[in-house]
């Protein structure tokens, strides 16, 4: 149950990500959080797009291996996500900001400790 919490909260943060990414990337919202000037986020708008896009990939990988009906099938799709969300946390982490790693990384960390453990 506590692994099933924590890995739909990874979900629900990706969902967050995809809905900053993809829609509110030029409003106040976007622009606070990313730390950008307006210009910079209409510079960027497409590309944030798409990383939004990939965001809400992993948030239904996710969802789908938690409502999987063959619970082993569904246990290899959640490894298999949280390992991508935690490598994309660590190359953001790398590339961008170390705070991406505590934001992205590290919850999915948590939540596939409890997955290989439970």
């Amino acid at each position: 149950m506590i692994t099933n919490i924590l890995i739909l909260l990874v979900a629900l943060l990706h969902f967050y990500f995809l809905i900053l990414e993809m829609f509110l990337w030029t409003t106040p919202k976007g622009i606070k959080t990313f730390g950008m000037t307006l210009e910079k986020a209409r510079d960027t708008e497409a590309l944030a797009a798409n990383q939004g896009l990939y965001n809400g990939f992993l948030s239904a990988g996710l969802i789908w291996g938690l409502v999987h009906p063959d619970k082993v099938m569904g246990h290899q799709v959640q490894i298999f996500f949280l390992s991508c969300v935690i490598i994309a946390g660590a190359y953001g982490a790398y590339s961008v900001n170390r705070k991406i790693f505590f934001i992205q990384a590290l919850p999915a960390i948590i939540a596939l400790g409890f997955c290989l453990l439970f």
